[in-house]
């Protein structure tokens, strides 16, 4: 397993070098530029500026700079908001950002198995379809109908939940938006927790485990359930690392100061640097929830084996 491990991380250093270096030429390959936009500076103020963020040297040369930067963990200063680097205004957004993320995974694999779980052991009747109807539901409505809903009825309508903002992490504050993170993937959850377990119990095992004249509880709890969950470990990886990097909807209909919205405002004003590094943090969560994803399969499953 520790070799399997170290193979991994090997191989994440090219992953990561060749999404570093389609994200930068690519962002740059985007018309306009960061001191482009309708601000009315002179040509004089722009070209000092582009002189002093070094963005009139060759491409090849910014490249080169921004991997040596980067190398040493810096990702540089963010180009419209000059009084702060990019490090800097992670360190501010980005745990906002995993608090509200984590908290609506954790509530999302709960509920979802749970319901899952609960149409299989009922498939076809009431429950069943209850569940399915819930799944599809929440799976089609998008968030930024849910946030709108959220925010009328609790907040203006019963007044009780605010209707943004972030209060310093207050528990109030937080309930809105993390049910709105978490309703899809409670959906997704839901359905793949259904028909894993539904296939989980048509498995040889458990007809053994049944003759054996095991209690519903150990076959479902014990075995079936151990089975099933793989599937939901596999989706896992990547929704945690969506998840926890924030959403960009949600933290911008609530008023939340993640880097979600960071990234938007990067986007439209091409701020190369705070790009880049919404770029490299995503990519990061993205490979270690996966290779995390890659050895829970071999804790839960006994048949997978890295050796």
């Amino acid at each position: 397993m520790l070799l399997y491990v170290l193979r991994r991380l090997l191989t994440a250093i090219p992953t990561m070098f060749v999404i570093v270096t389609l994200a930068f030429f690519l962002i740059r390959v985007a018309p306009g530029g960061p001191f482009n936009q309708e601000r009315g500076l002179s040509p004089e103020i722009k070209a000092n500026l582009e002189a002093q963020f070094g963005l009139n040297d060759p491409l090849w040369l910014q490249y080169g700079n921004y991997l040596n930067n980067l190398l040493h963990g810096n990702f540089g200063p963010s180009y419209n908001l000059p009084d702060f680097t990019v490090g800097e205004l992670f360190a501010k957004g980005l745990p906002i950002s995993i608090q509200l993320g984590a908290s609506a995974l954790i509530l999302a694999l709960l509920l979802g198995t749970l319901l899952g779980t609960v149409a299989a052991l009922n498939q076809n009747k009431a429950a069943d379809y209850s569940v399915i109807a819930l799944a599809t539901a929440g799976s089609t409505i998008p968030t930024f109908v849910i946030a709108p809903i959220i925010q009328l009825v609790f907040g203006l309508s019963w007044k009780l939940l605010p209707v943004g903002g972030w209060g310093d992490g207050a528990l109030l504050n937080k309930i809105g938006p993390v049910l709105t993170l978490a309703l899809p993937q409670i959906a997704i959850v839901a359905r793949l927790m259904r028909g894993s377990m539904i296939e989980s119990l048509r498995s040889h095992h458990i007809r053994t485990a049944r003759a054996l004249g095991l209690s519903d509880w150990s076959v479902v709890v014990r075995h079936a359930l151990r089975g099933a969950v793989l599937p939901i470990i596999s989706f896992t990886g990547p929704a945690a690392a969506a998840l926890l990097t924030g959403s960009i909807i949600v933290e911008t209909i609530f008023s939340i100061p993640g880097v979600g919205r960071y990234f938007v405002d990067a986007a439209l004003n091409r701020d190369y640097t705070l790009v880049m590094g919404t770029v490299v943090v995503i990519a990061l969560f993205t490979i270690i929830f996966n290779l995390i994803v890659d050895i829970m399969y071999a804790v839960v499953d006994p048949r997978v084996r890295y050796d």
